[in-house]
């Protein structure tokens, strides 16, 4: 008998809409047989995102014939089992090389990652270099690619001059780090607390609060040219405006209230936003791998600790990703 049809595994599901803390419990199953295209993943890192927050306090929808609803994005592990005719898809060449266990992955866009064994469509899975560690990996997609989706739809080059509101945060660093890969001198709000950290990242750093459209046009010492908000506040959309900024290069993935103002708003459901996203999956990947790009990690927490780290998430927290290690 195949050993892991007998291993008995956990995932991390609600059973209930409200604090992750009281809803989000530990199933048991056994380890899934692979369906065609589909790959059984050994998770050893499961990202912890904001969105899988708001699922579970039912921020999206409180359906009960959904639950329990099992929880997680993105993680990265090793392939435990291959459908038939499970392949890598690389978009940058059209590459399909096939899927064999013992490969180092990472899974994104998951579902139900949180849990010892994942599985997965192929098209989600993407190779993992060695040297990259697990939850590093495990924390990169998500916001890799949502921050790529920004700079790319605000069409940031060399030449201008952006400011990233809400910098500090998991895809705010990003898209920082994105930008000024691409040349744009950088500007970034955030608290005093993290400035050196976006300086180093290649920021000037600003505080946000009353006064920062004027704090950022100092530090500027020029037009604003574009803007990144992450933060979704009134506040951080008002000095984009009161700068000047044309409302096509003001893109947010938060400040949904405000698309009367003609800002870009992109969430991965347009063609455009999913190319952008799913072109920017090999070099994420690859700069990670190389240092080139700073992924940091803020918390780690066991598995069975998920309603813990998603409570956490809600509210103040330490900078960088939070990852689960099953």
């Amino acid at each position: 008998m195949d050993p892991l049809a007998t291993r008995t595994v956990r995932a991390m599901a609600a059973t209930g809409y409200g604090d992750p803390n009281e809803v989000v419990v530990a199933i048991s199953s056994q380890v899934p047989v692979p369906g065609p295209g589909q790959v059984v993943v050994d998770v050893r890192a499961a990202g912890v995102n904001p969105i899988d927050a708001k699922i579970v306090r039912g921020l999206f929808g409180a359906d009960p014939e959904k639950l329990p609803r099992r929880i997680g994005s993105e993680a990265a592990g090793v392939v435990l089992a291959v459908g038939d005719d499970a392949r890598y898809f690389n978009v940058d060449d059209g590459d399909r090389r096939a899927i064999h266990v013992g490969d180092e992955v990472i899974v994104y866009p998951a579902s139900g990652a949180f849990a010892d064994v994942l599985v997965a469509r192929d098209t989600a899975v993407h190779p993992k270099p060695s040297p990259l560690p697990f939850p590093i990996a495990a924390g990169l997609l998500l916001v890799g690619v949502t921050a790529a989706d920004l700079v790319g739809a605000a069409e940031i080059t060399g030449a201008d001059t952006v400011v990233v509101h809400g910098g500090a945060g998991a895809v705010g660093s990003m898209a920082v780090q994105l930008a000024a890969r691409r040349g744009a001198r950088v500007i970034a709000t955030a608290a005093p607390r993290n400035h050196e950290y976006l300086a180093e990242l290649g920021a000037v750093p600003v505080s946000y609060g009353d006064g920062v459209a004027g704090r950022i046009r100092d530090a500027a010492d020029g037009a604003v040219t574009a803007a990144l908000d992450t933060a979704g506040t009134d506040e951080a959309i008002d000095a984009c405006l009161e700068l000047g900024i044309a409302p096509s290069r003001i893109v947010t993935i938060a400040a949904f209230g405000r698309a009367d103002d003609g800002i870009v708003i992109v969430d991965g459901s347009t063609p455009d936003s999913r190319r952008r996203r799913d072109e920017a999956v090999t070099g994420l990947i690859a700069d990670a791998t190389s240092g080139d790009l700073v992924v940091e990690v803020g918390a780690t927490y066991p598995l069975d600790q998920a309603g813990r780290a998603l409570a956490d998430l809600s509210g103040p927290h330490p900078r960088g990703k939070f990852v689960l290690l099953p």
